[in-house]
């Protein structure tokens, strides 16, 4: 109702005055979360942490809350292991892009960390605290694979 209130002084105030109006309003703007914007979130989670020891032993978690989730894989082995099932895995690959998820086999649990996508890295574990590296850093380094959540 309001609405309509306001489009009928609009049109009277045009009549009176003799404005014209564009032929066409603007079409109304909506954001579009990218993956890249997701991926720049997920970074700054990290560096917002940085030199803390909150998440020591919970890397898959930490990269997981990095994305806004949690829960999804038990360890971050179990997500290596789900990425090279789906065929998403990249092996040994040293270039992953930024946002995508670096994994090591230093555990039984694995280990997995954010890529910045210029060779470096943010985890848990970098030095006993949340931490950013250049790759590989840790041993035993597998590859990456874009984050399945």
């Amino acid at each position: 109702m309001l609405k309509r209130l306001i489009a009928t002084a609009t049109l009277a105030i045009v009549s009176l005055t003799g404005a014209v109006l564009p032929s066409a309003a603007a079409p109304a703007t909506s954001t579009v979360v990218s993956p890249q914007s997701r991926a720049d979130d997920a970074i700054a989670w990290f560096a917002a942490r940085n030199g803390s020891t909150a998440y020591q032993g919970y890397c898959e978690k930490a990269v997981e809350n990095s994305y806004g989730r949690t829960g999804v894989y038990a360890s971050a082995i179990a997500n290596w292991n789900d990425a090279v099932r789906r065929g998403a895995a990249h092996r040994g690959d040293l270039n992953p892009p930024k946002g995508a998820l670096v994994f090591w086999n230093i555990s039984s649990y694995g280990h997995v960390g954010l890529a910045t996508g210029d060779g470096n890295f943010w985890a848990t574990s970098v030095s006993g605290a949340i931490g950013k590296r250049a790759l590989p850093y840790f041993s035993n380094y597998l590859g990456w694979a874009q984050p399945n959540f």
